[in-house]
């Protein structure tokens, strides 16, 4: 399910079998493990995703050289219940280094009951990308983009559950 409010936000949830707490650990723990390896702006292949599970720590992706993507710098962890990461992607797909141009993305954990979890992502200030910034809207609200990395993560949960 999607909605767009004032066109520069999505939004996009997935109910998963498992506590709130247990369902966090995993999104943050195993990010690596659901996103796409064809995700990937690095030269080479990537040899793992990392996430640095506080403030002002980073989600990367690095290469089997070595290098590194840095690609959402994280802006609030508040576990089990939400966290906020900047999108350093610019609208022609590269690393965008001006905090000011990049949009952030919402993920909250919300127990439905002790076992299931809701896992609701708000992707917004799309517009902050500026020219062009409709084609990252358009590729985090598409079949390629949060709806894919919930599929996957709710995949991920229920081989492990």
């Amino acid at each position: 399910m999607s909605t767009q409010t004032a066109d520069t936000s999505v939004r996009h949830s997935i109910v998963v079998e498992a506590p709130m707490d247990r369902a966090f650990k995993v999104f943050t723990e195993d990010f690596g493990k659901f996103k796409p390896a064809e995700h990937n702006m690095l030269p080479v292949q990537i040899a793992e995703t990392v996430f640095e599970p506080r403030i002002g720590g980073y989600l990367y992706d690095r290469g089997i050289d070595g290098s590194e993507c840095r690609w959402a710098r994280v802006l609030a962890y508040e576990p089990p219940n939400r966290l906020v990461l900047s999108w350093n992607i610019s609208p022609q797909w590269q690393i965008e280094t001006d905090p000011d141009k990049t949009s952030e993305w919402e993920v909250r954990f919300i127990a439905e009951t002790a076992d299931r979890t809701r896992v609701e992502i708000e992707h917004r200030n799309l517009g902050r990308h500026g020219e062009g910034w409709e084609s990252v809207r358009d590729g985090v609200d598409g079949d390629q983009g949060w709806p894919l990395y919930l599929q996957r993560f709710a995949d991920l949960m229920a081989r492990q559950a």
